[in-house]
């Protein structure tokens, strides 16, 4: 049984963590399955939108501790292979973010430290009511240095910086308050919920959500002149596609674009 599932439906496609008996750890399996699903949609065309979830009680719950601790037994007493470890986590949170298609993560039951990462990095999340939300290494003496990277820039830093000192959970209507989700909905209308909202990022056209996504998280670190002439270069970008032109003259002529994506 493949600890991360890829099914397609249409254009969404959606991996699934399955590796409930590990609550979906990002264990070095994990990871490796997540750097490889990613790096071949990547290159899917014919993908638009990518939701990702995790099977039975918890989204995710982190990093496979047990594992750590095993990596202490090298001779270095585990700094090469803690070093490893957190280069290709982030990398697999690069790829999320650098991904040209919109990744909608749908949480449940927990999701903790880099499981509480992996929401911060994707682009939307919908949440099950009753989700608990946390980055809570500081409870066992490691702070969450590298979850914090994608926490900080979702939610404002006193907040974050409260959730990494203290350990506690936050529920699934603080993270909205917050912006760490876009909403919660009952459990058993969480799939439905968030294939609504995939099906209609589908239905935009994909050459334009790919551009604006990539300039989304460009100009967001810039100083706002910068951004300001970044994003009208992108605008111009935007402008000259054929289906552009399509788009608008459809909306002005009040009729459906014929695109040829």
């Amino acid at each position: 049984m493949a600890i991360l599932e890829r099914r397609d439906t249409g254009s969404i496609a959606h991996l699934h963590m399955n590796h409930p008996e590990k609550l979906n750890a990002l264990s070095d399996a994990m990871l490796a399955e997540l750097a490889s699903a990613l790096a071949a949609l990547r290159e899917d065309r014919d993908i638009r939108v990518v939701i990702l979830s995790g099977e039975g009680k918890a989204f995710c719950a982190g990093h496979d501790l047990k594992e750590m601790q095993a990596g202490r037994q090298a001779e270095d007493g585990g700094a090469a292979y803690f070093g490893d470890l957190f280069t290709r986590c982030a990398s697999v949170m690069n790829a999320i973010r650098t991904l040209p298609q919109p990744v909608i993560a749908r949480p449940h039951g927990i999701a903790t430290a880099a499981g509480c990462q992996l929401v911060a990095t994707c682009d939307l999340a919908i949440a099950a009511e009753g989700t608990r939300f946390g980055v809570n290494g500081v409870n066992i003496g490691l702070f969450c240095s590298t979850p914090m990277v994608a926490l900080s820039r979702n939610i404002p830093r006193k907040q974050a910086f409260e959730m990494l000192t203290t350990g506690e959970f936050i529920d699934t209507d603080r993270a909205i308050d917050l912006g760490l989700i876009n909403r919660a909905v009952p459990e058993d209308q969480l799939e439905s919920a968030t294939m609504e909202l995939a099906e209609t990022l589908a239905s935009k056209l994909s050459s334009a959500v790919r551009i604006g996504k990539e300039a989304f998280y460009t100009q967001i670190e810039m100083p706002i002149e910068q951004a300001y002439t970044y994003t009208g270069q992108v605008m111009v970008e935007n402008m000259m596609l054929r289906d552009t032109d399509e788009g608008i003259r459809a909306f002005i002529e009040k009729r459906r674009p014929d695109w040829a994506e």
